[in-house]
This record gives C-alpha cells, sequence and structure tokens, in this order.
C-alpha cells in the first residue's frame, strides 16, 4: 500500500473568484477529500445549498457561517481559530469573512464538491465573477442558488 503525502509545496492550487482552493488528496475508499481554502476580507459564499455535507475547521481568522432557516433570520455563527464548522447535508448556508484579516479552513468534502470546484477554478484570482460558468457548473453539480440575503 503506498502513503501519499502533499508537501505545503504539492497540491493542485485553484482560484474560485477570490478564494484560494488547494487540493489535499482524499481519503482511500471514501468519497471524502479535504482542501485548505484562504478567503480572504470580504469575499465568500452566495446563500446556497448541496446534497453533501461539509466540515471545516478555522485555522486563522474569523469567518462568517450563515444557516438560513425556512423563515425568519439567519442563524449566524463566527467561527474562530480551532473552530469546526458542520454542514449537513442540503443546509441552506453561505460563508463570508467579514473581518479584516484572511481566513485559512480545511474543509472536508466529498468528491462531488470537488469536481465542481475543479470546474469553475482558474489559475489566477478573479476580479468579477463569471456568473454565467458558476451558475452552469452549480446546474450541472445539483448546487442550488437560495433567493434569500446574506
Amino acid at each position: 500500500m503506498k502513503i501519499d503525502v502533499t508537501t505545503p509545496n504539492d497540491g493542485q492550487t485553484l482560484w474560485v473568484v477570490a478564494d484560494r482552493i488547494r487540493f489535499l488528496g482524499g481519503l482511500a475508499g471514501s468519497t471524502l477529500e479535504l482542501i485548505e481554502v484562504e478567503v480572504p476580507p470580504g469575499s465568500g459564499t452566495p446563500p446556497h445549498s448541496h446534497a453533501s455535507p461539509e466540515l471545516f475547521y478555522v485555522i486563522d481568522g474569523e469567518l462568517t457561517v450563515r444557516h438560513f432557516a425556512a423563515s425568519g433570520k439567519p442563524e449566524v455563527t463566527i467561527a474562530g481559530p480551532g473552530s469546526t464548522v458542520c454542514l449537513g447535508p442540503r443546509a441552506p448556508h453561505n460563508y463570508s469573512n467579514e473581518s479584516g484579516h484572511p481566513v485559512r479552513m480545511l474543509v472536508l468534502i466529498e468528491s462531488s464538491m470537488v469536481a465542481f470546484f475543479l470546474d469553475i477554478g482558474t489559475a489566477e484570482p478573479q476580479a468579477q465573477p463569471d456568473f454565467a460558468r458558476i451558475g452552469a457548473a452549480m446546474q450541472h453539480h445539483g448546487i442550488e442558488m437560495l433567493t434569500m440575503a446574506a
């Protein structure tokens, strides 16, 4: 059996708009994969949901995570270093960096989400999102954009 090691200089890196994603590898015999995400101040995701669960472990910075209930205001969590955020399947959510400092986190996701990031990722950060390309990839991968305000 081979042991795979990803060093700090290894792993494919892509940009999803302004967020830097580094692919660290998958867990043999499962669909689980680990990525490192760097979220600059002011960046984040729109409200959305998807079938796969996610687990965030914040290494640096403060990440704002919102869970959108069927009615009422969203539940807001500020996750700092050492915090873990577990999002279940189809949980309506988003995350953002509302602090003045970068956020760095490890995210455990299913390979279906890795495929989505590979589809929309670019070699360099994007000043403006390519909404048509991202929207098509979201539809292809079963990710639902939510219309509620963040």
